[in-house]
């Protein structure tokens, strides 16, 4: 029997105190965690097809996520998900709703004493076209207990992870998450190469390959990039000036219009949990990532905006660059270039305040093109019965 949510049968005839919210939608930045689930909130939006416990879309994207992470309640996977639901992720796709099940346990198994911080949601769309949600998380806690880390060793970590979801009438039909396990395998003090080497193996067992296809998107023939950025995602202004200097800089290299875009108190929240400050470290940031993949194309999936209760506007882009690793750059794990094709997925959000970017967390996940890589170059290797054969 499937399960539910064991607040939906809140009745909600009489207001709750709305804390920070003001009978709006919620933002999460200066609310106390029990201000961002409360018990009997009035609807502040259309909610049609979701359980009446969730009185706006922010509200259901925390909520359910902390009852099935962090309160164990798994089961809801089953309410809170199509039966065909797609999830991707840097390293592996998942096609269906018994698939998160198995993978949420055992997670939950490897790191039971994780809990996720909701740092705050960007998000769009209604409840009769669907909803689309940015849900950044900031999580931490000890690894305790064996799983695919190996061996506990009780060490301390702390890693962002951001979950981009398509919602319908209380069910997530499609997920994009970017969690930063490069983050957390290095605060284990585990071996990088040894365990990305072991993954990239069971890839291949699995018959799994990288495909290298030669020309990557970024220049069609001898034609240099676009001028013009693709602004068609885009609803409105500052989502198309997002994605017009996010062109300009990744795929035209016009790295110096940064100076124009953050504000000089910009501070960088990143991989591997580095927190940086002021324009010059945003763009060496963005020089180290296209050092390493310089002919990659930066391509943007999604973007999203929401008004911030701290003033100004954050904006969602969920992106992927693909490439080759012809280059050395800030992502020392990689090693010397070796050529291999890689692709990467991210998530950035940005908050505009006065014009200016005065904070940027972008979560992409460097253990994932380190296996990518490792995966190409056992490729090249020949099988035992292959020199036996020859």
């Amino acid at each position: 029997m499937a399960s539910t949510d064991d607040t939906a049968t809140l009745t909600k005839t009489k207001a709750a105190p709305d804390g920070p919210h003001g009978g709006r939608v919620m933002n999460v930045e200066r609310a106390d965690f029990q201000e961002l689930v409360p018990e009997g909130r009035a609807p502040v939006q259309g909610m049609d097809g979701f359980d009446p416990c969730y009185s706006d879309i922010v509200d259901y994207i925390v909520r359910c996520t902390h009852k099935i992470w962090d309160e164990r309640d798994v089961g809801l996977i089953y309410t809170h998900y199509t039966h065909n639901i797609v999830l991707y992720t840097p390293m592996a796709t998942i096609y269906d709703r018994e698939a998160v099940v198995r993978d949420t346990i055992q997670r939950l198994v490897s790191l039971p004493e994780r809990r996720g911080m909701a740092t705050h949601v960007i998000w769009g769309g209604d409840d009769k076209d669907g909803f689309y949600t940015s849900h950044l998380v900031t999580g931490q806690g000890r690894y305790t207990q064996n799983g695919h880390y190996g061996p506990a060793n009780g060490r301390p970590f702390v890693s962002r992870t951001v979950a981009d979801c398509m919602i319908h009438r209380n069910k997530i039909y499609r997920e994009w998450v970017v969690s930063d396990q490069m983050a957390i395998v290095q605060q284990l003090g585990l071996d990088v190469d040894a365990y990305a080497t072991k993954i990239a193996q069971t890839k291949l067992a699995a018959g799994q390959t990288v495909l290298d296809i030669g020309e990557t998107g970024l220049m069609l023939g001898q034609y240099p990039p676009a001028t013009q950025a693709d602004l068609s995602i885009a609803k409105t202004d500052l989502e198309r000036h997002t994605l017009t200097w996010l062109h300009d800089s990744f795929n035209r290299k016009m790295f110096g219009c940064y100076r124009d875009i953050y504000a000089p108190t910009v501070m960088w929240h990143g991989p591997l949990m580095k927190e940086l400050y002021g324009v010059s470290s945003v763009t060496h940031q963005a020089l180290a990532l296209v050092g390493a993949f310089p002919d990659a194309q930066f391509a943007p999936q999604h973007i999203c905006s929401t008004p911030c209760n701290e003033g100004g506007t954050k904006v969602a882009v969920r992106w992927v660059m693909e490439g080759h690793h012809l280059g050395f750059g800030g992502l020392t794990s990689l090693g010397d270039p070796t050529g291999k094709r890689v692709q990467v997925m991210g998530i950035s959000h940005y908050h505009y305040k006065d014009g200016k970017i005065v904070d940027e967390w972008t979560v992409y996940d460097e253990l994932s093109l380190l296996v990518q890589i490792k995966m190409a170059q056992l490729a090249d290797k020949p099988s035992a019965q292959e020199v036996l054969d020859n």
